[in-house]
């Protein structure tokens, strides 16, 4: 790493010492995380409000301004005021707000290096529980990713956002249906993983019909199978018992609402505007 300009070093100064105080509002507890983002905001625009760099045009292309501090925050020391998260990583969030948000306009490369810089601060906030604090990392990284077209990386940040976001929700209801939704299919960005469920759902519903007897066991295996993406008509149900006939009816319904789903998420991933 190259000598820090002094224009850096005061700029990094004033970010770890708005960072610590920060921090310690943070460890108190006093507000929803949700309200505690809202004083990070405050501090955030009190660094920027003093950042007035030499030049709108950076000489280096393919750096950042405050590596030292993200790199701070990789491998963080305890604080000695104990908090639960170090200052270094607040402060690296700060520091990557001030690069977004501050007049020097990025390059194609320094988009992608903010961008994974974000991404790390986001998986160590959500380590330790700040998950709106995450949230708000990874989607940073997704709109620097969208600027360079990186699809990819912009999925896996949309992935970890999703799951940011279903973490800081209160328990109940819709936190339960965030998760279901992650387990189903990663909250969208991982169809493939329907088709497990898919599978497992041809199974049970295969199994339950082998319990409920009624027929041959290799006619009902078929019919299991095959249920689940073409309903059996009436003459293919008719001698079997009300309890199997209402089984491959539920089938066939679960069989239409997974792969339905399933080829919109897969059309949405492989032909995204």
């Amino acid at each position: 790493m190259g000598e820090i300009s002094p224009f850096v070093a005061s700029v990094s100064t004033r970010i770890a010492r708005h960072a610590a105080a920060y921090t310690a509002e943070l460890d108190a507890a006093a507000h929803p995380e949700r309200m505690s983002l809202d004083t990070f905001a405050v501090h955030v625009e009190a660094v920027l409000d003093d950042y007035d760099p030499p030049s709108a045009r950076r000489r280096h292309s393919d750096t950042l301004v405050f590596p030292h501090l993200y790199g701070a925050a990789r491998d963080p020391r305890p604080d000695e005021e104990g908090w639960r998260v170090p200052s270094a990583v607040p402060a690296a969030l700060m520091a990557a707000e001030v690069e977004f948000r501050g007049p020097l306009r990025l390059s194609a490369r320094q988009n992608t290096l903010l961008a994974e810089e974000y991404e790390a601060i986001g998986a160590q906030l959500s380590e330790v529980g700040l998950a709106t604090h995450a949230a708000l990392a990874f989607r940073r990284a997704m709109a620097l990713y969208r600027v360079n077209e990186d699809d990819e990386a912009e999925d896996r940040c949309g992935l970890q956002l999703a799951r940011a976001n279903t973490r800081g929700l209160p328990h109940g209801l819709r936190r339960w249906a965030g998760q279901g939704s992650y387990l189903l299919c990663g909250h969208g960005y991982r169809p493939s993983w329907l088709l497990g469920w898919v599978i497992l759902q041809m199974l049970v519903f295969t199994g339950v019909a082998l319990l409920l007897g009624g027929q041959a066991v290799d006619d009902t295996i078929y019919m299991g199978v095959t249920g689940f993406l073409n309903p059996p008509g009436p003459g293919d149900t008719q001698e079997l018992p009300r309890a199997v006939r209402t089984l491959f009816v539920v089938e066939a319904w679960t069989g239409a609402v997974s792969m339905s789903v399933f080829f919109a998420l897969l059309v949405r991933k492989w032909f995204r505007m």
